[in-house]
């Protein structure tokens, strides 16, 4: 079966084409990132206007590289949600149109399952049910318990600040710049991650999580140390950024171990843009490891939003018996 994804729940306008579920023919992606980084943050009517400029584009590119055409098309596929309003409208309003024209079914995926499912796609190993699948991007921090592919039960997740989102405050703080993730892991290779000590503490669960209070010890510190200058500064940025980092790490690693013992399951997926994150990656690994548990992380380009994941979600959920009718709306009924 070949599936056309449609992926536009934030800055990102993805489309992609991808067979029984797996075999990515193309993924393309284009990013309005540039047009949101003088203001720190992403402008949803940016996005959303971006977006209706590039998705007839962004489709036939990926048409194009799979070398399939319209007619070939078995599905379409589209995030519906969660997501900017604004953006998810113009990929479900897209889908829509192409279904109704060309008579293709279509099913809306929810984007942060979505993330997890980046694992499955171009894996020889096959990955048996159940796991423990933890999604951590710029929106979202969550751990859920996956039985099957429409069988998800959540674990726990922020209740305020997502890991991301921590992230980029915490480069605003330092006066980085924006998207802060790449940028704090940059900074962080050159100081000592045990040189401040920070903590994620103030979650409502033992399986939940909070930044807020993390960001906060980060501004209070910053305060506190301001004046310095030259080498002395720059020293101080690179421990901040590393203390930070491991504080996050850490409890991202210890809650979804503590996940998966609670729960009696040997394997742990991980999703998100944070997991592109290269010493996220390896402590994952590691920790995972030393616990016997098999750690699955998706490839570097699939970490961030994309069309293939979402297409590959719908085939499993089509399979089953799902799909969306022309009602479909921005929300996860």
């Amino acid at each position: 079966m070949i599936v056309l994804g449609i992926e536009t729940s934030c800055d990102e306008t993805s489309a992609a084409v991808v067979k029984d579920g797996r075999e990515v023919l193309s993924n393309e992606v284009a990013s309005s990132i540039k047009f949101h980084k003088k203001y720190g943050g992403v402008v949803p009517e940016i996005a959303s206007r971006m977006q209706l400029e590039t998705i007839s584009q962004i489709t036939e590119s990926a048409l194009k590289e799979a070398r399939v055409k319209l007619k070939d098309i078995d599905l379409l596929s589209v995030t519906c949600g969660p997501g900017l309003l604004g953006s998810l409208l113009v990929g479900i309003s897209f889908a829509k149109s192409l279904s109704l024209s060309l008579e293709i079914p279509l099913i809306g995926i929810n984007h942060v399952h979505s993330h997890f499912y980046a694992n499955f796609l171009k894996r020889r190993e096959g990955i048996k049910f159940p796991f423990i699948a933890l999604v951590v991007s710029g929106g979202h921090t969550s751990l859920f318990y996956v039985s099957s592919f429409d069988k998800i039960k959540t674990l726990g997740q922020t209740y305020d600040d997502a890991c991301g989102e921590a992230f980029d405050k915490v480069a605003k703080i330092l006066g980085l710049g924006y998207p802060g993730g790449p940028l704090i892991e940059r900074f962080a290779l050159k100081g000592n991650p045990r040189s401040i000590k920070f903590n994620c503490s103030g979650a409502k669960g033992v399986l939940d999580f909070s930044f807020s209070g993390i960001k906060t010890a980060v501004l209070y510190y910053v305060r506190k140390a301001n004046g310095p200058t030259g080498q002395r500064a720059n020293r101080i940025t690179n421990n901040i950024c590393a203390s930070f980092q491991e504080a996050v790490i850490d409890v991202l690693v210890k809650k979804s171990i503590l996940a998966c013992r609670k729960n009696r399951v040997k394997s742990l997926l991980l999703g998100g843009g944070v997991v592109a994150n290269e010493v996220l990656r390896k402590r994952f690994i590691n920790l995972c490891n030393e616990h016997g548990l098999k750690c699955y992380i998706p490839l570097q380009e699939t970490c961030m939003d994309n069309a293939a994941m979402v297409a590959g979600l719908g085939y499993q959920l089509f399979k089953k018996g799902y799909k969306s009718d022309l009602y479909l709306n921005t929300g996860l009924n």
